[in-house]
Parts: C-alpha cells; structure tokens; sequence
C-alpha cells in the first residue's frame, strides 16, 4: 500500500472515509478481496507469497493498512509487514495494546506505517518515528514516509478528499475512485529524495502507478456512515492500469458483511 487518504469527522452523516492504493510487481501473486477461508472475520485481498495483506475489515468493524517506509534501506526484517494488517485484524485486542506489542517488536520489521483502529477509534504507528498517533477529527495522508508528510500526491489525495465534504452521499464513492485514480506526476523540483533513481521518483510520484511490470494493483474505498453501516469497495489491476476486478461489500452495524455486487475478472507492497 503506497496511499492512503483518510477522513475523520469531516462529514456528519459519513464520519468516516478512507481511500488507499496499493503499489506492487505485477508478478507478485495476489487474491483480490473475499473473507479469509482460514480466518472467516477478515475481509481482504491476500499476498499469496507471504499470507499477509495490505488492507482489509472484519465483520466486528477492525480495519488495518500497512505501507513501506521508503528510504533505500536493505531488508533485514524478519517478519513480513502484510503480517501486520494480518494479525491485528485476526485479534480481538485493542488498537492501543496491539501497537505497545508491535513496538517491542519494531525491529523485526523493514520499515512501515501500520493504521489500525476499531470503528472510528484510529491510530497510526511507524517503526521509524515509534510515535503512536490517534486520527481525531481531520484529514491525513499517508505514502512512504510518516504521516502527514507533505509529498506531491499526500497533498493531492488530502485536497481532493477536503473537496468531498460537501457533494451529495451519492457522489462520495466515484469522488473517493477519482482520487485514487489520479495519474499526474509531480515536478522534479517537488520530488521526494528516497534513494531511488530520479526516473523511479517520478514514476512513483502519481497517486495512481501506470507500468509495464510495476504499478497500483489494488484501490480500495472504506466509507463509514452515521449509523455505523460501511462499505468496503476494492478494484483490482493489471499491467499499465487494466481494470481486472471490482468488489463490493456492505457491513451492516448488526448483520455483519455481504457482498454486494463484482464486475469483471477475479483478479506499498508488504514484504
């Protein structure tokens, strides 16, 4: 997962809202968003090499993302960080007590950004900063580095997101896909220094990656209404930005999730 643009109270019938892409090799195989059959509560898409996922909702409203901390660093992390989204959304302990443990652990870990929250109650946590941070009411964005930093497309995804408090309910989702799929890459001068060649930073610098071999393979929407009822909608991709898969699911506050519809073809990156 390489975005993630979030929401918290900017909207009073939708307090909640999150859009998140994530980057990855297209050889890299993949599952797109279904429950778990191991881990029922879990809804997710699931990276098949390291069983973790970059995303995903459970049916008691847990929700988790993870993305990389990109800083040329080698990996030396002995954990997968898919693991991350993974075991937080398989527990039944608290956003606050999952974090103290994934703290003792952080070298365990290459670097990441871990959002993990119960309901509206978010929190997000960096291996490299060790801050843990609540999402109170605001608009946040998160790429490759801590939260909030300002890159190009941060500031893009939290402006085109600040746009949305007031168009009507029925315009929140395509408003929420537009953001996500926003393919501008900034210029040099703004460009981030995070020791990959300049030709991979302007690639990497578009909210919405378009290559041959790399690129966004998944665009997933959370949005949260009033009375408690989400939707989860994640669109898959192929090479340079073939649509192969859109998924749609609805969590109600006393049903649980349903699946709600899917068109197409079954289909920053956790390590």
């Amino acid at each position: 997962m390489c975005l993630i643009a979030v929401a918290v109270d900017l909207r009073a019938d939708y307090p909640l809202m999150i859009a998140a892409n994530r980057d990855e090799f297209f050889a890299r195989a993949t599952a797109p968003a279904q429950f778990w059959p191991d881990l029922q509560p879990v809804l997710a898409g699931r990276d098949l090499e390291q069983g973790g996922t970059w995303m995903g909702i459970t049916r008691e409203a847990r929700f988790a993302a993870v993305t990389n901390f990109r800083d040329g660093a080698s990996r030396s992390g002995r954990k997968s960080r898919g693991w991350l989204v993974r075991d937080f959304l398989a527990s039944q302990v608290s956003p606050s007590s999952f974090l103290e443990r994934i703290d003792a652990e952080h070298a365990d870990y290459d670097g990441f950004n871990l959002i993990v929250g119960s309901g509206r109650n978010l929190l997000h946590y960096s291996n490299r900063s060790r801050r843990v941070t609540p999402l109170v009411a605001g608009v946040y964005g998160l790429s490759n580095h801590l939260l909030d930093t300002p890159w190009p497309k941060v500031e893009r995804a939290k402006q085109a997101l600040r746009a949305l408090q007031q168009v009507p309910p029925e315009h929140l989702e395509p408003g929420l896909a537009q953001l996500l799929s926003d393919d501008a890459r900034a210029p040099d001068d703004a460009l981030p220094q995070t020791g990959v060649s300049l030709e991979w930073e302007r690639v990497l610098s578009s909210a919405f990656i378009r290559t041959p071999d790399y690129g966004t393979r998944a665009s997933t929407l959370v949005i949260v209404d009033r009375l408690g009822r989400a939707v989860f909608r994640e669109s898959s991709f192929g090479p340079d930005g073939q649509v192969l898969d859109t998924r749609r699911f609805v969590l109600e506050p006393t049903a649980g999730l349903t699946r709600d519809g899917t068109s197409g073809d079954a289909g920053c990156p956790p390590r």
